[in-house]
C-alpha cells in the first residue's frame, strides 16, 4: 500500500489509491473527504500535493463492536464488526472514544442476570465521545458528550462500539475540565455514587451526626463513595470482604475498616446504633442488617444487589428509631439532576484518588473483564478504550 496518496491539478484523481476516501473539486479546491476521518483541503496549484494515507474500514461504516446474541436458549458474546446501517434509531450518531465496566456490565456480558431486555444487544451501559452528526438542536459535531443510563446496553445499543445511534435528550455534555477518559473512570459507577450521596445531604446528613458506612466499598461504587464522603470530611467505615484491602481503602479514605461477615449475620429488629448513615452497594441481609444498626432518624441510601434482591427486615428502624431507606436510580434520573451530579463529581472527586483506583483495557479484553467482574475479583474502576 502506498504510504502517499497524489493529487495532481488535472482531473484532481487519485494515483496509486486503493481506499474508498472520495475526492471531488469545488471551485479552486479539491477536497478529500472521509466519514470518520479529517477532512484536508487542497489548492490546486501548479504542484503535486502529497497527503498522509488514512486507512479506514469502508469509510467506518463497519467498525468494532461486541454483540451479545441469544439462539435456542444460548447467551453468546463475541467482539465482531458492525455494520452503521444495523445502529438504532436516534437523532445523534457519537464516535465512542470510552466506555467503563460496571457490576451491571458483567452480567449482560455473562448473562448471569437478564439485564438485556433484547438481542442481539450491544452492551455497555456507559459511553464518553465526540458527536459525529446531530439533528438534535442542543447538539453538533464536534460536541464531547457522556452518556448512561436510559436503557443503553440493555434496550439500547450500549457502547462496546467504536460508533453509537442515540437520541440528544439523553446526553450531557463533558464539563471543560473534564476528560472523556476521566468521565469513563467515574462511568455509571461513581454517577451512582454521586446521586447517592446528594441523596443523604438531601436528607440533613452532615459529617457532624455521625460515621457513614459504606458497603461492597472495593467495588466501583463503593470506592467513589468512599473517595467522594471522605472528600466532604465524613467519616466513613468501610465495608468489605476482602480485609486484605484496607490499604487501599484507607489510602481512599475510610476511617475504619470492617469485615463483610459482620453484616452477614442473623438480622436483628433493632441493632446497636453504630452508623448515621449508609450507602448499600450490596442488599439482602447486608442492607437489612445496616438499616438495624443505623442511628435515629439515619439515613441509607441503597443502590445496588450484589447480595440478592431480598430484604429480610422489619419495619423496626423505620418507625422507632425514623430510620429512611432512599433508593438511588441512575437509569431513568432525570436529567436535571444528572447534570448536578456530574458537575458535583467534577468539583468534588479527588483526581489523584480516582487515578488511584482505575486501571484501562482495550475493547477486546471486555468479555474477559465483565467475567471477572461478576466473579468480585475486580477492585476499584476499569477504564475501556474503544477507539
Amino acid at each position: 500500500m502506498a504510504a502517499f496518496d497524489r493529487i495532481s491539478k488535472s482531473g484532481a484523481k487519485f494515483i496509486e489509491s486503493s481506499s474508498s476516501i472520495g475526492v471531488f473539486k469545488a471551485g479552486s479546491c479539491s477536497h478529500v473527504a472521509a466519514l470518520g476521518a479529517a477532512r484536508y483541503t487542497f489548492y490546486a496549484k501548479e504542484h503535486q500535493v502529497e497527503v498522509p494515507r488514512v486507512e479506514l474500514r469502508c469509510c467506518m461504516s463497519i467498525f468494532k463492536a461486541i454483540v451479545v446474541e441469544k439462539s435456542d436458549g444460548r447467551h453468546k458474546v463475541a467482539l465482531t464488526d458492525f455494520d452503521e446501517a444495523k445502529l438504532m434509531g436516534g437523532d445523534v450518531t457519537v464516535r465512542v472514544e470510552w466506555s467503563t465496566v460496571n457490576y451491571k456490565d458483567g452480567l449482560a456480558i455473562t448473562g448471569k442476570t437478564p439485564v438485556i431486555r433484547r438481542f442481539p444487544m450491544i452492551p455497555g451501559i456507559d459511553l464518553a465521545g465526540t458527536v459525529e452528526s446531530s439533528s438534535h438542536p442542543q447538539w453538533k459535531r464536534g460536541d464531547r458528550v457522556v452518556l448512561n443510563g436510559w436503557g443503553l446496553g440493555e434496550t439500547h445499543f450500549g457502547g462496546y462500539a467504536e460508533k453509537a445511534r442515540v437520541k440528544g435528550n439523553w446526553l450531557v455534555g463533558l464539563p471543560a475540565r473534564n476528560s472523556l477518559r476521566g468521565a469513563m473512570a467515574i462511568g455509571t459507577a461513581g454517577f451512582t455514587a454521586m446521586l447517592a450521596v446528594m441523596a443523604l445531604e438531601h436528607q440533613g446528613i452532615t459529617p457532624q451526626l455521625g460515621p457513614v458506612v459504606v458497603t461492597g466499598a472495593t467495588g466501583g461504587v463503593g470506592s467513589i463513595a468512599v473517595a467522594l464522603l471522605s472528600g466532604l470530611g465524613f467519616s466513613v467505615i468501610a465495608s468489605t470482604g476482602r480485609p486484605s484491602e484496607a490499604d487501599y481503602l484507607k489510602s481512599l479514605g475510610a476511617r475504619g475498616i470492617i469485615e463483610r461477615q459482620e453484616l452477614l449475620g442473623a438480622v436483628k429488629s433493632l441493632g446497636r446504633e453504630r452508623w448515621a448513615a449508609g450507602i448499600d452497594t450490596v442488599g439482602s441481609t447486608t442492607l437489612a442488617n445496616v438499616l438495624s444498626m443505623t442511628r435515629y432518624g439515619g439515613t441509607v441510601a441503597a443502590c445496588g444487589l450484589v447480595g440478592g434482591m431480598d430484604l429480610p427486615a422489619t419495619v423496626a428502624p423505620f418507625i422507632l428509631r425514623g430510620v429512611s431507606l432512599i433508593g438511588i436510580d441512575s437509569v431513568m434520573c432525570p436529567l436535571n439532576k444528572r447534570r448536578e451530579a456530574w458537575k458535583r463529581l467534577a468539583s468534588d472527586l479527588d483526581a489523584g484518588k480516582l487515578a488511584a483506583m482505575t486501571s484501562e483495557i482495550d475493547l477486546p479484553n471486555v468479555i474477559e473483564a465483565g467475567d471477572r467482574i461478576v466473579q468480585g475479583s475486580v477492585r476499584g474502576r476499569i477504564v475501556v478504550r474503544v477507539s
